[in-house]
């Protein structure tokens, strides 16, 4: 038999505790003596798709991070420049205070709330040297640059230190020339070895990175500046112009170029590839204070179609590929499946669903055991809720027609409340008793598919915003304001996609490994817990904010289970392993799925 040492070249070590997690763990399998557990590390890497920003545009400049960041200015080819701002919310974007001036190929750099845009092209015969300052609604004029106008050079930094370089100058050309600004006044810094505009850039007023380039090609050349000087360091490996970066010196990523979608990663002496972008394009911006493990990358232009107002995220994730096991709980009382559902592990509901007809009785869950309470007024299954044991909500489903009613529940007693505006059946669900959300689901005959959102307040149903894609038989998690939509099926297809909402609008984000319907869920926006699907199956996958990853299934196999609880203290409860009913219980035990080690095996 082949052994781990033959296959690896080393030998399994042996330890008494888990090592600090990093990317340097990357890989690694080791033997926690202490638990008796064989464990290992991987990480994910991948771009994935944002809101798109409200004006397509290039040649902008960019400033924040992945979850707060600023586009500012940029053309809008083949129509004018522009001076608008737009603030991003990690999902959406938003109108932010215009720019005195329309411009594009300024320098920007800082954050959200305090930003700095400085020279650009206004399209009058030389290029700007005047700088503003953004404080979360208002641009106002700060000290002009000393150097001679420019456009197309990149810039790092803070409001208060803050470093420009480079870029192309009318009439000579491409400069060398590099300023310092203090958040007051520009003064000269190191000239870079290499004249050129066009960089992917990343790092701090003493720290920065200049990548690649044109100056009247694309190049390879990649300096870092110490505070005063530029130095030559390792080439990208092949050449880039017009791309954009995110990080640190030591720990950089620098992403797409003209005509390009790649994506490399710097440690500080060498290139390694990364996960490309969705989208080839040059010119774009980036979020200039974000991390090489968190990037955001916005705006840019495609030959075949111009401007865009693409937005892509970043995000590498350590994770462990396996963070927890199923254990049985008490039966429910009634074997049931499509039941309304909320609470915690220790402390759920479940009110009506399935047997051989609809059925009304509601059971309360206490961590050990179900007990009957109150039967929901309309009895009804394929409905769903949000809350908790005392304070819950149940809305939809289907009994002799589609159903829209609404009932509250205060742990013993429903009470019937303003209904939906949209009778439905097979939807999912997020949020409280006074902050509920219900989206997707379907109508019969014939079937429909929808893909409308409605929010409750407490009183009334209002409508919210569309998912990207219809279907029934989803999942869903989180609160109102932070939800995350998953699976279920669009006419006959399963659906593997995943969206995640902010309140008003619905994003795609990465898929479920397998498409199915009829699945259950846990969690919130960012650490959520999906299991079972039809066709009945045990089938368990964790959502780390970024991705899904296979985990151990439950022990019964089924569909139309309901979920309650969280990633890591999750609940299961019913469904139909076909032909049948069950009333199996089984409580999910696991760690976050970001920087926890992995229980492969257990001796």
């Amino acid at each position: 038999m082949t052994t781990y040492n033959q296959l690896a070249g080393y030998r399994v070590n042996y330890l008494s505790t888990d090592p600090t997690l990093n990317s340097g763990n990357e890989g690694q399998v080791w033997y926690n003596s202490t638990t008796g557990t064989l464990r290992s590390l991987v990480q994910l890497k991948a771009w994935s798709a944002g809101s798109n920003m409200g004006t397509a545009r290039y040649n902008l400049g960019g400033a924040g991070i992945q979850a707060a960041g600023l586009a500012f200015a940029g053309s809008r080819y083949p129509s004018p420049r522009t001076n608008a701002t737009e603030e991003y919310s990690g999902y959406t974007w938003s109108a932010g205070g215009n720019l005195s001036a329309s411009i594009l190929g300024n320098f920007g750099f800082g954050t959200q709330t305090a930003a700095v845009s400085a020279a650009g092209d206004s399209g009058t015969p030389t290029f700007l040297i005047s700088t503003e300052e953004y404080n979360g609604s208002t641009w106002t004029a700060g000290n002009n640059m000393t150097t001679p106008g420019r456009r197309n050079g990149d810039s790092v930094g803070i409001l208060t230190a803050g470093v420009a370089f480079g870029g192309n100058v009318l009439p000579s050309g491409y400069t060398n020339a590099t300023e310092e600004y203090d958040g007051t006044n520009w003064t000269a810094g190191g000239n870079l070895t290499t004249a050129r505009e066009g960089f992917s850039a990343a790092g701090t007023q003493t720290a920065a990175l200049g990548a690649g380039g044109n100056n009247g090609s694309d190049v390879s050349n990649v300096e870092e500046y110490d505070g005063s000087t530029w130095t030559t360091v390792t080439s990208l490996p092949a050449v880039r112009g017009a791309g954009s970066g995110s990080g640190i010196q030591t720990n950089a990523l620098v992403f797409a170029g003209s005509g390009i979608a790649t994506s490399l990663q710097y440690d500080g002496t060498n290139w390694v590839t990364a996960p490309s972008m969705a989208t080839a394009r040059g010119g774009l911006a980036s979020a200039q204070s974000g991390t090489a493990a968190a990037a955001l990358g916005f705006g840019g232009y495609v030959p075949a179609t111009g401007a865009v107002a693409n937005t892509e995220e970043f995000n590498s994730t350590i994770f462990s590929p396996a963070t927890g096991a199923w254990a049985s709980g008490g039966n429910l009382s009634t074997a049931r499946f499509y039941m309304a559902n909320g609470g915690t592990q220790t402390a759920a509901f479940g009110a009506g669903g399935y047997t051989t007809a609809v059925v009304a009785n509601t059971e309360l869950y206490n961590g050990t055991s179900w007990t009957n309470s109150g039967n929901i007024n309309t009895a009804r299954s394929s409905f769903v809720g949000a809350g908790t044991q005392t304070a819950g909500l149940a809305f939809g489903g289907y009994s002799t027609t589609n159903s829209a009613a609404t009932e509250s529940f205060n742990g013993s007693t429903w009470t019937s409340v303003n209904s939906m505006g949209t009778a439905r059946y097979d939807l999912a669900s997020a949020g409280i008793q006074t902050a509920a959300l219900a989206f997707g689901g379907s109508t019969f005959p014939p079937q429909t598919d929808y893909n409308n959102t409605e929010s409750w307040n407490g009183t009334s149903w209002t409508a919210g915003g569309n998912l990207n894609t219809a279907r029934r038989n989803l999942a869903g998690c989180g609160i109102q304001t932070a939800a995350l939509a998953f699976g279920g099926a669009s006419g006959p297809a399963p659906q593997t996609a995943t969206e995640s909402y902010n309140g008003t609008s619905w994003t795609s984000v990465n898929g479920l490994n397998t498409g199915r319907p009829g699945l259950g869920g846990a969690g919130v926006q960012t650490l959520a817990l999906a299991f079972g699907g039809s066709p009945a199956t045990g089938a368990t996958e964790l959502w780390d904010g970024t991705s899904w990853i296979s985990a151990p299934p439950m022990a019964t196999a089924r569909y139309a289970a309901r979920g309650a609880g969280t990633q890591t203290a999750g609940l299961a409860f019913g469904g139909a392993p076909f032909p049948s009913t069950s009333a199996a219980t089984e409580e999910w035990t696991g760690t976050p799925s970001t920087g926890t080690a992995s229980t492969l095996t257990t001796s």
